[in-house]
């Protein structure tokens, strides 16, 4: 039986003897749609009545379904045996077609992406731009965005150390972090003890450089690690940091610190007769400037100490500034300029203060300078951070005070390879 439902083509294939419904679905899919007559539903047939304006009927009103799923439902209803010999050809062709629609979606996707892409890298670089712009006018100049840069790259290589470092430094039985020596926050440091605890140990009480801005306890992890495996008990001092507080409060942390290992080292395991104190770059400004100021205290009448510098059994400075009026325009010209490090250093009045090299040639308290314990000086002549004449010039003038100092000059080693250097040995 015949469908009832014709479909409709354009205008200029009227003609019933030449109408082909199969080649009209697969030529014309675009303009093609079903017309149910009035005796569709006489015969049964299971679509829904479609009404539409044609050529064959102009008196009836119409709705429209797109061809796709008409031509699906009819395309159902053919047999393999009635459909004429194109058939299959056609269905093929529209196969075709639909794969090269999704491969069009699929490449369209794809542009969509890469426009995304490309608008995320437009925005991260205008970011970057701008905050640079905005790091220039704080005053923090190229100087400190080239060498932060570099400080990244330099970290980056580093970076299986740095785990293996870390690992130990969270995990290691031998390590007891933030160990409080005083009432406020930074006022904490970690101890590494050696694997063999038959007895009293030497102690290291070692506080960390940083530029008086970056310092932190937990960068003393691989000298602990290493001293600790010599035998010997290695305690990190923090302290607190610009802009939080200046030069003063730098070294009243320090030198609570210093007290703390002094007083109750023993309760660690640790021999209170041989504790020795060691700082670093900055650190080891800090830890001068603790020194001298707990030496004058020991000299003073009526003046409650916590600890005297005879409790200790030597210091040694890795690297460090004694003289700020002779280094202010080298760390100017290095990238920590001069409003910065004034501001650190509380004013340029308070350079000479903090000055171990200049307050110890004041004639006033010489005999207090000469109750300091020795005194070792460590420096490296490529060092390009600080220059090694900071910690040779400082050796002379303690020991124009009646101190047993000596400074050792390490030949083309730099401000980390010094550091490195003493490590190992």
């Amino acid at each position: 039986m015949p469908s009832p439902l014709l479909p409709i083509t354009n205008t200029s294939s009227r003609h019933a003897s030449s109408f082909d419904p199969v080649s009209c679905l697969a030529s014309s899919p675009s303009s093609a749609f079903f017309l149910s007559k009035d005796g569709a539903a006489a015969h049964g047939d299971p679509m829904a009545n479609l009404l539409i304006s044609s050529p064959f009927d102009d008196e009836k009103a119409a709705s429209v379904r797109p061809l796709l799923s008409g031509a699906s439902s009819y395309a159902s209803t053919v047999t393999p045996a009635s459909a004429p010999s194109g058939f299959y050809q056609q269905r093929r062709r529209r196969s075709a077609s639909e794969s090269s629609l999704s491969s069009m979606s699929d490449d369209g996707r794809h542009q969509s992406l890469g426009r995304e892409v490309a608008d995320a890298a437009s925005e991260t670089f205008v970011l970057t731009r701008l905050s640079l712009k905005l790091l220039r006018c704080l005053g923090v100049g190229y100087r400190w965005i080239t060498r932060f840069l570099a400080l990244g790259c330099y970290s980056l290589l580093l970076m299986p150390g740095f785990v293996q470092v870390g690992y130990y430094y969270f995990f290691s039985k031998q390590v007891r972090r933030g160990i409080v020596y005083g009432d406020l926050p930074r006022n904490r440091l970690d101890l590494y003890l050696p694997k063999n605890m038959d007895g009293p140990k030497p102690v290291v009480a070692f506080i960390t450089g940083g530029a008086w801005i970056i310092g932190y306890k937990a960068w003393g992890s691989l000298l602990g690690q290493q001293l600790s495996e010599r035998d010997i008990m290695v305690a990190c001092i923090d302290y607190r940091n610009f802009p939080q507080v200046t030069i003063g409060d730098m070294v009243k942390d320090a030198s609570q610190g210093i007290s703390f290992v002094c007083n109750h080292i023993a309760e660690y395991g640790g021999d209170p007769n041989r504790v020795y104190v060691m700082g670093q770059s900055a650190g080891a400004h800090i830890a001068a400037c603790a020194f001298l100021e707990q030496a004058i205290k020991d000299c003073g009448e009526g003046e409650s100490t916590s600890w005297s510098v005879s409790q200790t059994k030597a210091y040694f400075g890795l690297s460090g500034g004694y003289n700020l009026l002779e280094l202010v325009d080298h760390f100017h010209r290095r990238g920590l300029y001069r409003s910065i490090f004034l501001g650190i250093m509380e004013g340029e009045p308070s350079l000479r203060r903090y000055s171990p090299d200049l307050v110890a040639q004041d004639p006033n308290i010489r005999i207090a300078v000469s109750r300091l314990p020795p005194i070792i000086l460590f420096h490296g002549t490529a060092d390009y951070s600080i220059p090694s004449d900071a910690s040779k010039n400082f050796a002379e003038t303690l020991r124009r005070a009646g101190v047993k100092a000596e400074s050792i000059l390490y030949e083309g080693k730099t401000h980390t390879d010094l550091f490195l250097q003493v490590r190992r040995s």
